[in-house]
C-alpha cells in the first residue's frame, strides 16, 4: 500500500513537471517516448492498451486486462460500459497520449493524458494513471471504470442532459409563415367501431375533401380493431371540426407536433421539407450533437439553413450513481438558439403565381431587377410538402414520388430547354456590338431563308414573310429569316462570336443562386462540339444558335437573370432566395443578404436602349409578336416571345415569354416557360400578363383559349 501511494505521488509530480514546473523526484519515471516498445514490458502493454482505446478496439483491450479484472467485468459488460459512456458523452474521437512510466518490481504505473472530442460539450481532458501488474512473464492492466473516466469506478456512469432548441420557422419577406412548428392531426378509422358508414364517409369527406370511395378504399379489408390512418390535416382543421371528429363513431383523430407547410405548400421547391435523419447521413448528424431521431432539412431552405433553423444542440455531462443521482458535473456547453429564416419570396404573389401556373409542366420566375431578389419561383406540377411529414400521408407521398411528371424537379432551376427566339436578344447584341450592324440594317424576309442553299431552306414563322424589315424591328417581330442571316454573317466574322455573347449573358454557367440546386445548361461553341461529338462546327450551327435552337440549353432562371440585366441597364446580380436570418439575442445579430453585382452586359448604353425599345414594341407595336395579348394592359410590359422546338417529331414546342415591367421604369423581371405547350405568344405571354397583374394588384385577365397545337416543323415561332 505504501509503495502504491509513493508511485501515485511520483507520477502526479511528474505530470506537474510536464506542465512547466521543476520538481525533483527520486526513482524518476521513464518517459514513454519509444514508438515501438519492446514486447513483454509494461511500456508495451500500456501502449497496446491505449492504442486499442483510441481505436475503440474493445476485444483487444479486454485481452490486455488482468484475469481478476476480467472476472469482475466480463467482455460484454466491459464493452457496454465503454460504448454507453462514449455514446452518453457524444464522443467523436479519443486521444490517449502516454507521458511516463514508473516500474517497481511486479507493479507499474503509466501516466497518460486522455482527451475526448465530443459533439455536445467540446473537448474534455483528464490526466490518468494506468496501473499494470506482472503476471508470469506478461504485463496486464489492472482495470476499473476509472480508466473510462475519473470517478466512474465499478458502478457509476455518465449521463448527458441535452438542450435542443425548437426548430425555427421559415417566413416570406414580410414575416408571413411558410414553414412552422405546429400540430399535425392524423385522421383515422377503426372499422369495427363504425355504426353508420355513410355518416363516417360524409364526415371525412367534409373534413378532408377526399372522395368517399377513396376514403373507403383506404380502410377496406383492415382488421376491425385496427386504427387505420386515412390522411393528415393541419391542426386548425382538426380544431374547426373537433365536434364532428370526436362524436362520429369509427373516426379517431390523433395529434402530434411536427413541421407544417402553409397553404398546402407555398414554393415547396424553395422552402423544401424535413425528414427523419437519413440513414446515410446519420454519422454526420451525430457528430454535430444530434441524437439521430430528429427531423432535419433535406431540401430547399430547410436543408440550406439547417444550422440556423435547428441551432446548435448543447448539454451538460454528469457523473451519476446507480440510482441516477448526479454526483458531479463534468462539462457543460449552452445550446445556440435556433434562428428564423426570412426568404425573399412574397407569399401572396407566390401563391397567385402557383395558381396561374396550375397543373402545367413548366416554371415561372419573378425577380426584383434592382437587387436580384427572387419574389416568386414556381415549378409545375405542384406538390404538397406536408405529405413528407405526416404519418397518415403514405399514399399521397407515394403518388408524388411515382408521378411520371416528376413534380420534385424544380423546373425553374433544374430544367434545361432550348430558349427559342428569346435568345435573339443575345444575337442582336452580338450583331450591334461586334457584327458591324446598326438598328436600321435592312433585311428581306420572304417567309423562308435559303442562305445555306436551296437544299437547306429554313422557314420563318410567318409564312407570308415580313418583307423588308430592319434589324431592330426584326427583334420586335421575331423574324426568323433575319436572324438566320445575322447568324450566318456573325459566323463569317468568328464562329465563337455568338457563343461568347451567350456566355456573357449568363448561359452555360450556374447563376450562383443560394438554396436550390441549379443546372448550368449548355452554351455550345466549336470547342464544345468537338469535345462532345468529335465533330467540327459549321455555319449551320451558328444559324441555329442565332434563334436559340441547336445544342443550346438554358434554364428559366438564367433567362430571368438575363432580363434583369437588360431591364436595369446592364447589371447582373446574383439571384438570391434568403433575405435575412433572424437574430437570437445580442450575441447572434440579424444577418441580412446584400445584393451582389457580379457582372455587366457587354452592350453599350445606346445599343441596349435599342434592344429595350424593340422589346417594348413586342407588346405595343402591331408587328409585335405579343401585341394582341397585351391590348388594354395598364402596366407597360417589355418582353420577348419564344417557341422552342422540342426533341421528338411529335413533341409540341416549349412556350416562352421573358419580360420586365413597367417597361419604362422596370421593377420586376418575369419569365414563364411551359413545356410542350405551343407557341410563346399563345401560351406563355398571357400567363406573364396575369403575373404582372397579380404583382400590381390588378384583376387577372382571363387566359385566352389555346388553339389545338400541332408540332411545329420550323425552328422557331413567336
Amino acid at each position: 500500500m505504501k509503495r502504491s501511494l509513493l508511485t501515485l505521488v511520483v507520477l502526479v509530480s511528474l505530470l506537474v513537471a510536464c506542465s512547466g514546473d521543476t520538481v525533483e523526484v527520486t526513482n524518476s519515471p521513464t518517459p514513454l517516448s519509444s514508438p515501438t516498445p519492446v514486447a513483454n514490458t509494461p511500456e508495451a502493454a500500456a501502449t497496446a492498451f491505449l492504442n486499442a482505446l483510441e481505436e475503440r478496439d474493445y476485444a483487444t483491450m479486454f485481452g490486455l486486462i488482468s484475469p481478476e479484472s476480467q472476472a469482475e467485468n466480463d467482455a460484454e459488460r466491459f464493452t457496454s460500459r465503454y460504448e454507453s459512456s462514449f455514446e452518453a458523452a457524444t464522443v467523436l474521437s479519443i486521444t490517449a497520449s502516454p507521458i511516463a512510466m514508473l516500474e517497481e518490481g511486479s507493479q507499474a504505473h503509466a501516466a497518460f493524458q486522455l482527451i475526448w472530442e465530443t459533439a455536445l460539450v467540446g473537448t474534455l481532458s483528464a490526466d490518468m494513471i494506468l496501473p499494470l501488474s506482472l503476471l508470469g512473464d506478461k504485463w496486464v492492466v489492472e482495470w476499473s471504470g476509472d480508466l473510462i473516466w475519473p470517478g466512474m469506478g465499478n458502478e457509476n456512469s455518465l449521463h448527458m442532459e441535452r438542450y435542443t432548441p425548437a426548430r425555427a420557422n421559415i417566413y416570406d419577406r414580410n414575416g408571413l409563415a411558410l414553414a412552422s412548428e405546429g400540430i399535425i392531426v392524423t385522421i383515422g378509422v377503426v372499422p369495427g367501431e363504425i355504426r353508420d358508414e355513410h355518416e363516417v364517409l360524409a364526415a371525412l369527406t367534409l373534413v378532408t375533401g377526399m372522395p368517399p370511395a377513396e376514403i373507403q378504399e383506404r380502410y377496406a379489408g383492415s382488421p376491425p380493431q385496427w386504427w387505420v390512418p386515412i390522411t393528415d390535416v393541419p391542426g386548425q382543421v382538426g380544431v374547426d371540426h373537433a365536434t364532428l371528429l370526436l362524436n362520429t363513431p369509427g373516426i379517431e383523430a390523433r395529434e402530434r407536433e411536427g413541421r407544417t407547410y402553409w397553404g398546402a405548400g407555398v414554393a415547396p421547391h424553395v422552402v423544401g421539407w424535413v425528414s427523419l435523419v437519413p440513414a446515410e447521413e446519420l454519422d454526420s448528424y451525430l457528430a454535430l450533437g444530434y441524437r439521430g431521431d430528429e427531423w432535419v432539412g433535406v431540401s430547399g431552405i430547410e436543408q440550406w439553413g439547417e444550422e440556423y433553423l435547428a441551432g446548435r444542440h448543447g448539454g451538460t455531462l454528469y457523473l451519476t450513481n446507480q440510482a441516477g443521482v448526479q454526483i458531479a458535473e463534468i462539462a457543460s456547453r449552452d445550446a445556440i438558439p435556433s434562428r428564423p429564416i426570412f426568404s425573399t419570396l412574397d407569399r401572396g404573389l407566390q401563391r397567385q403565381v402557383q395558381e396561374i401556373l396550375g397543373d402545367r409542366k413548366g416554371a415561372i420566375v419573378v425577380i426584383d431587377v434592382q437587387t436580384g431578389a427572387v419574389l416568386a419561383m414556381a415549378s409545375g406540377p405542384h406538390f404538397d410538402p406536408n405529405v413528407f411529414v405526416g404519418p397518415g400521408s403514405g399514399l399521397e407521398r407515394t403518388a408524388v414520388l411515382q408521378n411520371p411528371s416528376n413534380p420534385l424537379i424544380n423546373r425553374a432551376t433544374q430544367g434545361t430547354y432550348p430558349t427559342g427566339s428569346v435568345f435573339k436578344i443575345v444575337t442582336i447584341s452580338a450583331a450591334l456590338e461586334s457584327g458591324g450592324m446598326v438598328p436600321t440594317t435592312s433585311f428581306f424576309c420572304a417567309g423562308y431563308w435559303e442562305g445555306l442553299g436551296s437544299n437547306y431552306r429554313m422557314e420563318c414563322w410567318k409564312e407570308e414573310g415580313h418583307g423588308n424589315i430592319n434589324l431592330k424591328d426584326a427583334l420586335t417581330a421575331s423574324c426568323d429569316a433575319t436572324f438566320y442571316a445575322v447568324g450566318q454573317a456573325l459566323d463569317g466574322i468568328d464562329p465563337n462570336l455568338i457563343p461568347t455573347f451567350g456566355r456573357a449573358y449568363g448561359f452555360g454557367a450556374a447563376t450562383g443562386i443560394d438554396v436550390v440546386v441549379e443546372a448550368e445548361g449548355v452554351m455550345p461553341d466549336p470547342a464544345w462540339k468537338l469535345a462532345t461529338y468529335n465533330e467540327s462546327w459549321w455555319v449551320g450551327d451558328s444559324v441555329n444558335l442565332s434563334i436559340g435552337q441547336g445544342y443550346m440549353l438554358g434554364t428559366p432562371l438564367q433567362v430571368a437573370n438575363m432580363m434583369v440585366a437588360v431591364a436595369n441597364g446592364g447589371t447582373f446580380y446574383r439571384p438570391y432566395l434568403v433575405d435575412r436570418i433572424g437574430a437570437a439575442g445580442e450575441e447572434y445579430p440579424e444577418i441580412v443578404t446584400q445584393p451582389e453585382a457580379v457582372g455587366t452586359l457587354p452592350v453599350s448604353a445606346e445599343n441596349l436602349n435599342t434592344i429595350r425599345e424593340a422589346l417594348a414594341g413586342v407588346t405595343t407595336s402591331p408587328i409585335g409578336t405579343a401585341y394582341s395579348r397585351f391590348i388594354g394592359m395598364t402596366i407597360p410590359v417589355a418582353g420577348k416571345t419564344g417557341t422552342a422546338q422540342a426533341p421528338g417529331a411529335e413533341s409540341l414546342p416549349h412556350s416562352w415569354f421573358a419580360a420586365y415591367a413597367p417597361a419604362d421604369a422596370p421593377e420586376i423581371a418575369i419569365v414563364a416557360m411551359m413545356e410542350n405547350a405551343g407557341e410563346g405568344s399563345q401560351v406563355a405571354a398571357p400567363i406573364v400578363r396575369q403575373v404582372v397583374e397579380a404583382y400590381y394588384g390588378l384583376p387577372l385577365t382571363p387566359l385566352p383559349p389555346v388553339p389545338e397545337a400541332t408540332p411545329t416543323p420550323s425552328d422557331a415561332s413567336p
